[in-house]
This record gives C-alpha cells, sequence and structure tokens, in this order.
C-alpha cells in the first residue's frame, strides 16, 4: 500500500551544497562496514525548485497512472486516507518538501541541493552516501524489487535501507566525540526518537494522513533500531547480512529477536490468510491485492482504536484483496483477513476493527450481532465481519 513510496528514490530531512568531503566520508563508512568502495561516487547538483519537476519525472519512468490510482483506492477503502485524497500529488508535495541530499539508485548518482551547507547538513550527506555505498553490493533497486509481491515486505527492505544509513549516519557522529553506537542502546534511542519526529516543522508532513506520516518515518527509526540490534547479536557482518538474507515481514523490524531467530532457523515467511469469498464471486474482478502487516495494524489502531496499540503485536499474518463489479465498475468491495497469535489477540481485534468500521464510514448501522459475526451497512454498501479462532475477516462494499 505505500508502493509509490518506493518508487521515489530514498531522501534524507536537510539540504547541502557540492562537497569536496565525500571521498573521506566514504572511506570512513568501508571502514565501519567492511563493504569496500568500489568506484568513486558520481555527483550531481541540482536546485531545490526542481525536486518537484525531478520527483513527477520518476512516477512517470516507474509506474504507471492505473498502479497509482489501485494503490490510492486501496488506502481509501481500508480507511488510512481520505476519500478526496490525491496520493500522486501529496506524495510529491512531501517528497519535494523533505528532500536534501539523496543518493538515485537508478541513475547511480549522489544528487547534492545547492541552498546548503554546515555540520547538521553534512550528517544527511552521510546518510545518502551510505546509500551509495550499499547500493555497489547490493544493488538497492533489485533489492526493493525482490519484494514487489509483498507490500509489508517492501516496507521491511526499506527499514534495511533507511535504517542501516541512519544508524551509520549517528555512528560517524558519535566517533566525532569518542563514542560508538555499539556501546549505547540510550544514544540509538535517542536518535531513533529524532529521526522518528523528523518531520516536524514541515507544513505538507504535519497535514498528511497519519499512515503517510508513519509509513515515511517506520523505515529511518524503526530501521535504526533494528540495525542496531543485529550489529550487536552479528558485529560487522550485520552490514552485509541484513541484505543478503533481509526480514520479510515489519514485524522482523519491529521484533529483532523474531528476524534473528528466524534467520537462524532458515524458516520461509508465512503464508498469509485465506481470504473471505464474496457471494456470487463471478460477477466480481479482482483489480488489487496485498499484505497487510503488524506496521499496517499498528497504524490502524492508533488511528482508531488508540487504548489497543499494543495489540498488534500478537499480529501473524495479514492479506486484503480488492474486487471491482463486472457490470457496475463504479462499486469496489474488499475482502480482508488476519491471523492472530491468540484466540484472546483476534477476539480482541475483532472488537477493534468494528471500530475501524465506525471510524472510516461516514454512516454504519448494525444489523445483525452475534459473538462471532457482526453485519451491517455503510455507505458504500454491506458488510460482515467474522472471527473464527484466531482468524479475522472482513467483507465490505457487498450490494445492500
Amino acid at each position: 500500500m505505500y508502493r509509490l513510496l518506493f518508487y521515489l528514490c530514498a531522501v534524507a530531512w536537510l539540504a547541502w551544497a557540492d562537497s569536496p568531503q565525500i571521498p573521506e566520508i566514504m572511506k570512513q563508512l568501508s571502514a565501519i562496514t567492511g563493504l569496500e568502495l568500489k568506484r568513486p561516487v558520481v555527483q550531481h547538483t541540482m536546485e531545490r525548485n526542481e525536486l518537484k519537476t525531478y520527483f513527477e519525472k520518476r512516477i512517470k519512468e516507474v509506474t504507471k497512472p492505473e498502479e497509482i490510482r489501485l494503490e490510492e483506492l486501496a488506502l481509501k477503502k481500508l480507511g488510512f486516507v481520505p476519500k478526496d485524497y490525491d496520493l500522486k500529488a501529496s506524495t510529491v508535495e512531501l517528497m519535494a518538501e523533505q528532500a536534501a541530499a539523496f543518493y538515485d539508485y537508478r541513475a547511480k548518482k549522489m544528487v547534492l541541493l545547492a541552498d546548503g551547507g554546515g555540520m547538521t547538513e553534512e550528517m544527511a550527506l552521510v546518510h545518502e552516501l551510505s546509500h551509495a555505498l550499499a547500493d555497489q553490493h547490493f544493488h538497492l533497486e533489485k533489492f526493493l524489487e525482490k519484494a514487489a509481491g509483498s507490500d509489508d515486505g517492501s516496507l521491511a527492505r526499506m527499514a534495511v535501507m533507511e535504517g542501516q544509513a541512519t544508524w551509520l549516519m549517528s555512528e560517524f557522529m558519535a566517533r566525532r566525540l569518542g563514542q560508538t553506537l555499539k556501546q549505547s542502546d540510550t544514544m540509538v534511542e535517542t536518535m531513533a526518537n529524532m529521526a522518528g519526529s523528523g518531520g516536524a516543522g514541515f507544513p505538507v508532513f504535519e497535514k498528511a494522513p497519519l499512515y503517510m506520516r508513519e509509513s515515511l518515518v517506520f523505515p529511518y527509526a524503526q530501521g535504526m533500531r533494528f540495525q542496531q540490534k543485529v550489529i550487536k547479536a552479528l558485529s560487522q557482518a550485520g552490514f552485509s547480512e541484513v541484505f543478503k538474507t533481509p526480514p520479510q515481514t515489519t514485524r522482523e523490524v519491529l521484533h529483532p529477536e523474531v528476524y534473528l531467530e528466524r534467520r537462524k532457523a532458515s524458516r520461509a515467511a508465512e503464508k498469509p490468510p485465506v481470504l473471505p469469498v464474496l457471494p456470487k464471486a463471478n460477477e466480481w474482478k479482482r483489480i488489487t491485492d496485498g499484505t497487510s502487516g503488524e506496521f499496517d495494524h499498528r497504524v490502524w489502531l492508533k488511528q482508531y482504536d488508540k487504548d489497543n496499540v499494543e495489540l498488534a503485536a500478537e499480529w501473524r499474518g495479514g492479506f486484503y484483496a480488492l474486487w471491482e463489479h463486472k457490470k457496475d465498475k463504479r462499486r469496489v468491495a474488499l475482502t480482508y483477513a488476519s491471523v492472530w497469535n491468540t484466540t484472546d489477540a483476534a477476539q480482541r481485534f475483532f472488537a477493534a476493527y468494528h471500530k475501524v468500521l465506525e471510524g472510516k464510514s461516514a454512516q454504519i448501522s448494525v444489523t445483525s450481532e452475534a459473538p462471532a459475526q457482526i453485519s451491517g451497512t455503510t455507505e458504500d454498501g454491506g458488510f460482515v465481519l467474522q472471527i473464527d479462532g484466531t482468524r479475522v475477516s472482513v467483507t465490505e462494499g457487498l450490494p445492500w
């Protein structure tokens, strides 16, 4: 559901002017990570007023209008953004507002903005040069594309990429003070919290829907925490291992011990839960689908049931699909299913999803309520919410 973000190159929060320090910074990053610098980093300077055009061009190059339409539709049907939200325009605005020195991993060049300078901006440059070094070894574009079949897996890989760069930026700073992150979880937490609030003070970011804000900061903040745990467990080899054997879900990023155990046991990812079957299924065409991970459920709960945010940690699998009615293409149905660690957790989420329905609907009417099923209608059509053991499912947008 955050695919559009992956089509744009990763960016930092700050700005920088053309820098002669790049070779020395790369030398230090190579020493920290053990990754050899294979070739010099190509530089290109850009004016800030060129950014929007740059990002718009990038979107046209790598995605189709229909893909953006479906991603936007999924976000709306799931209740993550308002029904009048313009995903493409808003994403470009967000990226252009906060963009700084950034590494373009498609063009293999470092893009430097011409309106900055100073100590803080140098840290942003270190962050992006970390991407350049990783790209020489792990081909970042292909690294992200390998998880294209999983929205949740894509965000997990983005957390690897951004989390490592954020960690290295902070380690670079710490070493100047004679310290190291490896010996200070407190310092890591402080830096991760700063990364998590990096959009504060940016008007476009602050007005963006919760889901968009969380999607942007998660790879930096939670990715840094994840990288710290991996480095403490695997030492220098951890810088390469997270790319060679990346986390498969945002759950593994949020709970690094799960990643380390799964990696050690060489286990494959769990299969997504089976979706509920639409009535008169032959009348519908599946137009898109995707995974719904722990990250998505954390945002759902934070947005619609704040008292139960910690429940997301009990998530064990999630999947959704959108269906277009073959005759009436204006009608779009949603099917969704998730599995939980215990029946108690599933029961709690069953109740929480009722609140999600209430929160994302302009009007809602419950026509039937039982311990294992709630049925009713919203302005988009009928819905059926069910629980069966550790599985919670819902069908929305049914004909009245």
